[in-house]
């Protein structure tokens, strides 16, 4: 099998999990377009130095030096740039929702799901890049300790240590998102 069919084989299947990174690392879909495909690129023309069994976590490492490496060109060239700016075109209407497998809800089960899930959003796109960027691995993307270390170039301890904070960090803000909600209903 030629090298080509090969990585085709081996990387395709998770294009959808590599742009899902990318978006949650750069805010913004053409950037995260442009990031997967650069990405694939170079993935591509390393493919004979790959030595694994499992090339999600090369990949994504591959990723995730692209998409900070557009962050430095973009922060370099706007001289200043917010990581905790709010995510555009995460509005519904932009196709951000995400697809819930139910029977056939209601509905206000429709609607009430939504609005937590945009709160879950809103609140995960605060966290600072490095929780956030754990959390999208283990949490969206249901990757593994080693695997998440191995693409962040850090040890298992600091992905477990990145994971209990941004938790916690989540859970703050979406008690705070909560609190306000409530308030504003009274």
């Amino acid at each position: 099998m030629s090298s080509a069919k090969r990585f085709e084989q081996l990387a395709l299947p998770h294009q959808e999990a590599a742009y899902n990174l990318a978006f949650w690392l750069l805010r913004s879909r053409p950037d995260a377009e442009d990031a997967v495909q650069e990405a694939y690129l170079r993935a591509f023309r390393a493919f004979e130095s790959f030595r694994g069994e499992d090339i999600r976590p090369w990949l994504f490492a591959i990723l995730r030096n692209t998409a900070y490496r557009m962050l430095n060109t973009r922060r370099r060239a706007a001289n200043v740039i917010s990581l905790d700016a709010s995510l555009p075109g995460l509005e519904p209407e932009n196709g951000a929702q995400t697809k819930i497998a139910s029977d056939t809800p209601s509905a206000e089960d429709i609607m009430i799901g939504e609005a937590e899930r945009d709160l879950v959003r809103m609140a995960l796109a605060e966290l600072p890049a490095a929780f956030r960027e754990v959390m999208v691995l283990r949490e969206i993307e249901g990757l593994g300790y080693r695997e998440i270390a191995e693409i962040t170039g850090t040890v298992v301890g600091t992905v477990m240590s990145r994971l209990s904070r941004g938790r916690n960090l989540l859970h703050q803000s979406l008690a705070r998102k909560i609190g306000k909600d409530r308030s504003h209903a009274l």
